[in-house]
């Protein structure tokens, strides 16, 4: 309604009277263009959450397909200046799919919630006006919903590499599984992806390497230290969209002072990829490295070779850079 948009201009010309380095986020878990409008002109929301981006890149990697993931990402507009996207894959609640409405077919989203199930996953229902239900949120973890560890460290590269600010839940911080147990005891569906943990329990996991939470948590916090690093990956840089094949979801980030450059390349799909260089455009008098293995692409190298769920943040080597 226009009044809710007039309501949040006036909450915002009061906070910023009183505090005006406060962050005005919306979180309106509608379709994509309703939700865009809360930015208004630059004098609404400062963020606002990216709510189609779960429903979508789970329908990418699950798929191998990112046709759907990069027709929605070459619509988005920069966020203009002083505003961005809060990025998010996973949350407390479920994967929202109102917010893939007019992105994802109806086929397409009734075969995500079939896998999900499958998964192991719950699916809470809405009632349209004619008495129908659709599938309205997907309620699972997403270490599960993503069927597994290459997967989800795929999932979490592209959500660290996208313009705006990313988000992690602390269950995807710590690889968290389906918790049954207490959805069984509640009844409540978003209780299967809110598992409590018993801090000792944790600090047990945690301090073997070896387990399975500890080597999660160890390799998202390596991936947010190099994103930290590259200012090409500051929320309001540059984004534009390449197009390697339906298989590979990638695109270029261009720091504000367009001296940092990163290409983030991601395999979405379980079959190995090939990408040639030339597609590539890389400027040939840099030198060019990739950020989340540490190896140099040799001038002579003419392919990319991606393994299955593989990604590759290939960035220009400068002195000022710390890397």
């Amino acid at each position: 309604l226009p009044q809710t948009h007039e309501l949040i201009r006036l909450f915002r010309t009061l906070i910023e009277h009183v505090k005006p380095d406060a962050v005005i986020i919306t979180e309106t878990n509608i379709p994509n263009q309703e939700n865009l409008a809360y930015f208004g002109n630059c004098n609404e929301a400062h963020s606002i959450y990216n709510f189609s981006l779960p429903p979508l890149l789970l329908h990418a990697i699950t798929t191998g397909k990112s046709f759907y993931l990069k027709q929605w990402m070459m619509r988005m507009p920069p966020a203009q200046s002083g505003t961005t996207y809060f990025n998010f894959i996973a949350s407390h609640d479920g994967i929202g799919l109102r917010p893939a409405e007019g992105l994802l077919s109806d086929e397409e989203i009734d075969s995500l919630v079939d896998l999900m199930r499958k998964r192991g996953g719950l699916i809470s229902e809405r009632a349209l006006a004619g008495g129908e239900k659709r599938p309205y949120e997907i309620n699972i973890s997403l270490f599960d919903a993503l069927g597994g560890e290459d997967e989800f460290f795929c999932a979490h590269t592209v959500l660290l590499a996208l313009e705006g600010i990313p988000a992690l839940y602390i269950h995807s911080l710590l690889g968290t599984f389906n918790d049954y147990e207490r959805y069984e005891r509640t009844n409540h569906n978003r209780h299967i992806n809110r598992h409590q943990w018993n801090a000792d329990e944790l600090d047990c996991f945690l301090n073997d390497s070896e387990s399975h939470h500890a080597r999660v948590l160890a390799r998202m916090l390596g991936l947010i230290e190099i994103r930290k690093s590259q200012p090409a990956f500051h929320p309001n840089a540059t984004q534009f969209t390449l197009h390697l094949g339906d298989e590979i979801f990638a695109f270029w980030r261009q720091s504000v002072d367009r001296r940092n450059n990163v290409f983030c390349i991601h395999n979405i799909s379980q079959y190995k990829q090939e990408i040639p260089v030339s597609s590539i455009n890389l400027i040939s008098t840099e030198d060019w490295i990739d950020l989340l293995s540490g190896k140099e692409l040799e001038a002579e190298v003419s392919e990319i070779v991606l393994e299955p769920y593989q990604s590759v943040w290939l960035a220009n080597r400068r002195k000022h850079f710390p890397y």
